[in-house]
């Protein structure tokens, strides 16, 4: 995981619990099934802080609803792609300078809680 800097500021939108088709098998493909999605973001803060303002932050608010929105309307044959597809919805807002996203899949294999796969990506200032 990346390194907090000052100014920067993470935040962390925890269990996520969202529903949509996720799997290669006829039953997978047939029915939703739930996923738990984690993401971490850091970003400057330094104007947020200052300022007070929603204007000057990072709206999580708004980049939650726009991963619920695009997860429960697509399917996914692999939990990869499902992965990248919700980092790639955080990393388009341009304040984010590091993401990391983790999406487990409950009991996709038998005597486990679930399957999950973790993508990071980061951009330069």
């Amino acid at each position: 995981m990346a390194r907090l800097e000052p100014g920067m500021a993470r935040i962390r939108i925890k269990n996520l619990r969202l529903r949509t088709y996720i799997g290669i098998n006829e039953d997978e493909i047939r029915n939703k099934q739930d996923i738990l999605i984690n993401v971490t973001l850091f970003y400057p803060a330094d104007d947020a802080v200052q300022i007070n303002d929603i204007n000057h932050a990072l709206n999580y608010r708004t980049i939650t609803k726009e991963i619920i929105q695009y997860v429960e309307e697509n399917r996914f044959a692999l939990l990869e792609r499902l992965t990248q597809d919700v980092l790639d919805c955080v990393m388009r807002h341009q304040q984010v300078r590091y993401a990391e996203v983790e999406v487990d899949k409950p009991h996709a294999l038998r005597f486990s809680e679930s399957v999950s796969i973790t993508l990071t990506a980061h951009r330069t200032a």
